[in-house]
């Protein structure tokens, strides 16, 4: 009894640590530091030049940071924020997606038409896989068998075999492909396009490969069609929901993703661009490129509670696992 005192008093005076929720800047060449539980800045680093896609190692210890600039990815500490050492990226990398096992991570190097395949623990490249002209989007499928990369100019989403690295299906979608995600079950992809508007949705199990099935379309009350800009998306666990960020709309789609009708819009900063999901998907966060700030989104009610400022011009966000 003495003991279970003793520690629930321990637990009461040390309570869990709230996620980290770490935000690239692109002009600012920093990434801001937000505390999870409060919802309040607590650092702010430097990260290179023109810092984009950013994404945190499994066990949330280290911190990948694309220095676009750079040409190279740099690993910081998540306690210290130290930078620790750079991955060789290929030129001009923007986003990357990470093997399950923390391994490897897949980059789109944009100027070179390039996805560069980088062994984390060697620090080395271990393939580049030629695709399509301005590559950006990449994403891996729940079983991670493949690589999905986007190409803005070729339009189109590029499956790439894990094992050999090799394209071995390709789906044509709307203009300036931005970003994918796969619902967890693996059963569709979804391809946002910039400039076409629109999300695609792709079978990517069908017979004789990848099949687009349909085309996700916005509008919103006085909002010009050309503003409805889809770029970041995110899917719940549950495969219920996807969140689709709508750009210079100000505005996060919410889709059934089950029917794959928009069912809301919710109003955020400006120039949403990229989102992430805390541990827990209580919520989601946005960066707003034109505002500087983060949008806090709860998930179960569909609705912003809380807007964060962080650095000049946010682009990415990643978020430590629990």
């Amino acid at each position: 009894m003495k003991y279970s005192i003793l520690a629930a008093a321990l637990l009461a005076a040390h309570p869990a640590l709230a996620a980290k929720v770490f935000v690239t800047n692109e002009r600012g060449n920093t990434v801001t530091v937000i505390d999870s539980g409060t919802w309040e800045v607590i650092d702010e680093f430097d990260a290179g030049n023109r810092p984009r896609g950013v994404g945190v190692s499994p066990d949330g210890k280290l911190l990948y940071v694309c220095a676009s600039d750079d040409d190279q990815i740099k690993v910081f500490d998540t306690e210290t924020y130290e930078e620790l050492y750079s991955l060789p990226s290929g030129p001009d990398p923007e986003q990357f997606t990470k093997h399950p096992s923390g391994k490897l991570l897949y980059v789109a190097n944009e100027d070179d038409n390039l996805v560069t395949v980088v062994d984390t623990e060697s620090r080395t490249v271990v393939a580049e896989v030629p695709v399509g002209v301005e590559p950006e989007g990449m994403a891996i499928s729940p079983d991670a068998k493949y690589v999905i990369n986007t190409s803005e100019t070729t339009n189109m989403a590029h499956f790439i075999d894990t094992e050999t690295y090799k394209i071995t299906g390709n789906v044509l979608v709307d203009q300036r492909p931005r970003s994918a995600i796969y619902t967890m079950d693996g059963s569709k992809l979804y391809v946002s396009s910039e400039i076409g508007g629109t999300v695609s949705v792709i079978d990517p199990n069908a017979e004789g490969g990848p099949k687009l099935l349909d085309k996700i379309g916005f509008e919103v009350a006085g909002v010009q069609p050309e503003w409805l800009q889809p770029v970041g998306v995110r899917v719940t666990p549950d495969n219920k929901w996807l969140f689709v960020a709508l750009g210079p709309a100000n505005r996060v789609a919410v889709i059934d993703a089950e029917t794959d009708e928009v069912v809301d819009y919710i109003l955020v900063g400006q120039r949403v661009w990229q989102m992430d999901f805390t541990p827990d998907h209580k919520y989601l966060v946005t960066t707003n490129g034109n505002s500087n700030d983060v949008t806090v989104i709860d998930v179960e009610a569909q609705k912003a509670i809380k807007s964060v400022q962080v650095g000049m011009q946010p682009w990415g966000v990643a978020i430590t696992p629990e």
